[in-house]
């Protein structure tokens, strides 16, 4: 078999593989909707901050934990992560899932960060807003001034941990925001994307199982109370690009994000063409360079 021979089976074997990867993408539902059982849901592009799906994504509900999404941004901007403290009264013994922080205990910022994110701790929560801010209530405040930073309208904080409260509410599509700008920071993306650390002498394990389940998946947060159903917010990274999905009141939501993030990236890839630019191959030393408008350049070899 000569080279010419060579060449043109090589050929032959990358137009096959790019009809392909081109029908396998337009097999995807592009304009279907992908199942959910969530009551509200949005997927987006981190990118460009485009919904790629939506389902009643500005209805307002409660959020339950995925409120210290909010709380874990304003910690890690505040740069003081190393910082020692004392567990205030106030943050001992709060209701729901918990750290379990002890009276007068010493530890650093991180690790209630870490408490807080991957255990879920409502104390770790309150602590944190206290040592922060002074006090719970002008934490708040400060959530809420961010929030509305960054155009997050159908937003309102009522505490940094979620704990029901009619005045504690968001939208899918401002949380999906939310996320958007809280993964630009890299503490609170390193936080959020650890299955297991061990941290002032306890073990915590990421509540959010999609870290092990999903492929390229880096957070975020999960959230749960009897009135407000499970409440999930997730992102994953592939190719480059970032997807982040949110569910409210998800039964199944495991199974959705998973579906989801998947239904994301699909979107995506639909919009990248499957046939770069017809380039000429140069071989120099065992490796190759592609070189643009070689179309031109073999139809004046074949005049010559």
């Amino acid at each position: 078999m000569d080279v010419k021979q060579c060449k043109s089976i090589l050929a032959a074997a990358f137009l096959a593989a790019a009809f392909a990867v081109g029908a396998c993408a337009r097999m995807l539902p592009a304009d279907c909707e992908p199942p959910t059982s969530a009551h509200c849901a949005v997927v987006m592009d981190a990118a460009s901050g485009e919904l790629l799906f939506a389902r009643r994504p500005h209805d307002r509900a409660l959020i339950a934990s995925t409120t210290k999404i909010m709380t874990g941004l304003l910690i890690c901007e505040s740069g003081q992560l190393d910082r020692a403290v004392t567990v205030p009264d106030a943050a001992v013994g709060v209701e729901g899932s918990s750290m379990y922080l002890r009276h007068g205990e010493r530890l650093c910022v991180r690790d209630l960060l870490y408490g807080m994110m991957l255990q879920s701790g409502n104390d770790a929560a309150a602590a944190l807003a206290i040592v922060h801010s002074g006090s719970m209530e002008q934490f708040v405040r400060e959530m809420n001034r961010r929030a509305q930073a960054l155009g997050l309208l159908d937003t309102c904080f009522a505490n940094p941990h979620g704990l029901d409260s009619r005045q504690n509410y968001s939208t899918a599509a401002d949380l999906a925001l939310l996320t958007r700008e809280a993964l630009k920071n890299e503490e609170f993306r390193a936080a959020v994307s650890t299955r297991q650390a061990t941290c002032a002498g306890r073990t915590l394990v990421n509540h959010n199982k999609l870290l092990w389940r999903v492929d390229g998946c880096i957070g975020v947060k999960t959230g749960y109370t009897k009135q407000a159903g499970r409440i999930l917010v997730s992102a994953a990274q592939r190719q480059g690009n970032t997807v982040i999905v949110v569910t409210i009141s998800d039964p199944d939501d495991w199974r959705d994000h998973a579906a989801l993030l998947d239904y994301g990236f699909a979107a995506l890839a639909r919009r990248t063409p499957v046939y770069p630019q017809i380039r000429r191959v140069q071989w120099n030393s065992g490796c190759k360079r592609s070189c643009p408008h070689a179309a031109s350049h073999r139809a004046e070899r074949r005049r010559s």
